[in-house]
Formats: structure tokens, C-alpha cells, sequence
């Protein structure tokens, strides 16, 4: 007996720290963190859309149930499910909230975005989620970013789309604006879609960054873009890319000041793609009408 009420006691301490660690790693992802602000529901009390699909979001994230030696978070994509290794001291080895509404967004927009067979570059790929979820889709994906991050987004991406994904996905070292005429021959890349998430913040390679994107871009390109606005110059950005890109916002995210881009190059749009249409956040069974 006395036995037994040990054992009942040591397991309601295990199962009191495991929900102790469930909420400590919920409260760390950023999109939680900021949603739980009392100013940021104040401000979006009333923008409903907004507070379904971010909630529907957030729904498909996950936490493991007690202590790794390495962090990571889990996500529900592409009906498959995604496990990211992270590391807390990097910029780039974080899933951000603009990634996971980049995601949700291509998930739910197969027939309009449909990246079965098609040419996927992303660039700032950071863990790779964005990547991942485009080769389950079915793209020919090729994922890139700094040298010092390409180790964990291997990783993340080789265990996430073996024998799960159409095509094997490639990750590759791009540094914006530096040697791309050798490594992205313009006569060799034909991409269909760019996808880019977060990758506006405070460095100072805004100018490259608009450099490599002018780069990758053939004339039929589609650049799927997620930004979120945190300071003036994530606005000068966007004067400076409309110079040289078509922009227009395909949905706006108020309760994250993030916001959702598709862009073509300039004079030059292709009728094969859809044409603008608003991304109404109004779900209906888990999915998104445009």
C-alpha cells in the first residue's frame, strides 16, 4: 500500500511537470507570446477574421510533452506531421509567425497556387518549414540561406520530406547579392514561384536582399511574400521593392502586423496566373475562400 501511494504520488508530479513544461513551451513560440498580449486583443478585439485564422493557425502547432536536449516544435501541414529542430540563440533557426501563415496559406490555396511540379526557391529559409510544406505539396523545391544555418536545415528538411515528398528538395547556400551570377546562372534558373517569409527585419542588406530577388525573377515569376512590419524600414522596403515589382496584398494579418504580398516583375505579368483576387480569412472546414 505503501508502495502504491509512492508511485501515485511520483506520477502526479510527473504528469503535473509535464503540463508545467506543455505551457512554458507554448508560451515560447512568438506567435503565442504575442497573441497573449492584453493590447494586442484590445487592438484586434474586433477583427474577427483575423483572430479565426490565426487561432486556426496556431492549431496546427504542437510542443513535445517534456524536456528535449534539443528544442523543437511540431506542425500539421500538407497532412503530414513536421518536427523542427530550432536554436534559440539564431535569427534564422526559429520558426516565425510569418512561416507558419506562408504555410497555411499554400495549404489551403492548391487550385489557385498550385506547386505540383513546379519550381520552388525560397530564400531565408531558416528551418525550413516553408520549404517543407512546399514539397509536400509537390514542388521541386530547392531551400536556401546563410552557410552557418544549412547544417539544422538539412536536417529539418531530410527528415520531413524523405519518402514523404514528390520530389527530393535541395537546400543550397545563398548569401542575398553575393556571387549569383555563378551559383544562380540566370541562363539556368527558370522558377515559378519565389516564397520568402520574414525576411525584412533590422540588417543592413536590404539593398541585396532586392538585388537577389530581381535575380531570381524571370518574367512569368510568381514572389509569395510574408512580412511583418516592425519598423519604418520594413516600409521603405516595400517603396523600394514596388519600383521594380507589381505588388499588391493578397491579406493582412492586423492582430500580427503582418501581411501577406504576391509580386511579379514589373510590365511584364503572365496571363497564366491568377489574377488579383483578396484572400478572405474566412474559413469553412479548416480552409480558407479567396
Amino acid at each position: 500500500m505503501i508502495l502504491f501511494n509512492l508511485l501515485e504520488t511520483q506520477l502526479t508530479r510527473v504528469h503535473s511537470f509535464q503540463e508545467m513544461i506543455k505551457k512554458a513551451s507554448v508560451y515560447r513560440h512568438p506567435l503565442a507570446n504575442h497573441l497573449m498580449d492584453p493590447e494586442v486583443q484590445k487592438e484586434s478585439g474586433e477583427d474577427g477574421d483575423d483572430r479565426t485564422v490565426v487561432a486556426e493557425i496556431m492549431r496546427r502547432c504542437f510542443v513535445p510533452a517534456f524536456v528535449t536536449t534539443i528544442p523543437w516544435e511540431g506542425f500539421h501541414f500538407a497532412g503530414h506531421e513536421i518536427r523542427i529542430n530550432e536554436a534559440m540563440d539564431c535569427y534564422g533557426a526559429v520558426v516565425w509567425p510569418s512561416a507558419l501563415v506562408l504555410c497555411y496559406f499554400l495549404e489551403t490555396n492548391v487550385k489557385q497556387y498550385n506547386l505540383v511540379d513546379k519550381n520552388v526557391i525560397e530564400i531565408g529559409a531558416g528551418t525550413g518549414l516553408v520549404s517543407i510544406v512546399a514539397s509536400l505539396l509537390g514542388a521541386h523545391v530547392t531551400a536556401t540561406d546563410l552557410p552557418e544555418l544549412l547544417g539544422n536545415l538539412q536536417y529539418n528538411i531530410s527528415r520531413n520530406t524523405k519518402t514523404k515528398a514528390k520530389h527530393l528538395p535541395q537546400v543550397k547556400e545563398l548569401s542575398w547579392g553575393v556571387a549569383l551570377d555563378k551559383n544562380f546562372p540566370r541562363a539556368s534558373i527558370n522558377f515559378d514561384y519565389i516564397l520568402a517569409a520574414d525576411v525584412v527585419y533590422a540588417h543592413p542588406f536590404l539593398e541585396e536582399l532586392l538585388v537577389t530577388f530581381d535575380h531570381l525573377c524571370k518574367e512569368t515569376t510568381v514572389i509569395l511574400w510574408v512580412m511583418k512590419f516592425r519598423l519604418e524600414k520594413e516600409n521603405k522596403f516595400v517603396d523600394r521593392f514596388e519600383q521594380l515589382f507589381d505588388l499588391e496584398e493578397i491579406s493582412s494579418f492586423p492582430s500580427l502586423n503582418i501581411k501577406l504580398y504576391k509580386a511579379m516583375k514589373k510590365n511584364q505579368k503572365s496571363a497564366c496566373y491568377p489574377q488579383r483576387r483578396m484572400w478572405k480569412a474566412k474559413p469553412i472546414s479548416g480552409r480558407l475562400l479567396l
